[in-house]
């Protein structure tokens, strides 16, 4: 498809011919050849990323465009979409605000793509709503925490480091939006903080860099964890208890060790209610 430079170039350059150059190119966002639908959604996706689509008024015509394009059964052309709405933080973040919750709206139904066996869309949904969640409303984001949440959880330990990598910048990024004495919330960063923390031994070191922040989150916010839901203790342990037959050998061995972790470090009272049979077997 386009190269950004030409993209990059005509936006420098060719400012005053790009609404003439826009309006030809919309109707081949219809086109019955895949290769047209491509090109156009890529060079609008780069057109995006700079400031003069709105110097231009011509970003509101070029997202609804982009937001058209998600239901396209050519799966290159949805992925380019999402870019090009994600690359509005970059070029008009001043506008995101304005248009959040249509932009929240198609991450997420990206995030939700039925056919995408490789999960390419789900991927540029994740980058492209990190990009935009600092421009959002909160009360936008809120609305969607918990369904985001729980949809991007199983990315943690997909075998493409490029979804556990991106899965987990999001999810480090949505807990900026979580509501005070969110229980429900504040349950979901529970039930990932095993996966979170195993994953310093992740294989990839872009993985275990985006990690390691949960590393102080364990340690500082672990006991008052503890202490406030002391019916975690089985939970945390049965998440360790799966890892036991990960494919990824340091993590295989970090779970025993986070098991062991735990039960020394909780009071003796909540020992109690672990399952020792069930832990010695190391079944589930």
């Amino acid at each position: 498809h386009v190269s950004p430079c030409v993209c990059r170039a005509m936006a420098r350059h060719a400012g005053p011919r790009l609404p003439l150059i826009v309006k030809n190119l919309i109707p081949t966002l219809n086109s019955v050849f895949d290769s047209q639908r491509v090109t156009t959604t890529a060079f609008f996706a780069e057109l995006l990323n700079s400031n003069v689509v709105n110097d231009l008024i011509l970003l509101e015509t070029m997202m609804d465009n982009m937001m058209g394009r998600q239901k396209d059964n050519c799966l290159l052309v949805r992925m380019l979409a999402l870019r090009g709405l994600g690359n509005i933080a970059c070029g008009s973040p001043e506008k995101v605000r304005k248009h959040g919750a249509k932009l929240l709206a198609s991450m997420v139904n990206g995030m939700d793509d039925k056919d995408d066996p490789q999960n390419l869309v789900a991927l540029e949904a994740m980058s492209s709503l990190s990009k935009l969640l600092d421009h959002l409303e909160e009360g936008d984001v809120q609305s969607m925490l918990l369904h985001i949440a729980i949809r991007i959880r199983p990315f943690f330990d997909s075998e493409q480091p490029g979804l556990r990598q991106s899965s987990m910048v999001l999810f480090g990024n949505l807990t900026k939006f979580s509501p005070g004495h969110c229980e429900v919330f504040f349950e979901q960063i529970l039930n990932g903080l095993v996966t979170l923390l195993l994953h310093l031994q992740d294989p990839k070191p872009e993985v275990v860099k985006v990690s390691s922040p949960w590393a102080m989150a364990g340690t500082s916010g672990g006991d008052m964890g503890m202490q406030s839901y002391p019916e975690m203790l089985n939970r945390l342990i049965l998440t360790n208890l799966f890892y036991f037959k990960s494919n990824w050998v340091d993590i295989r061995a970090a779970a025993p060790m986070f098991i062991g972790f735990l039960v020394l470090h909780v009071e003796e009272e909540q020992c109690q209610q672990v399952d020792l049979d069930h832990l010695i077997s190391g079944e589930w």
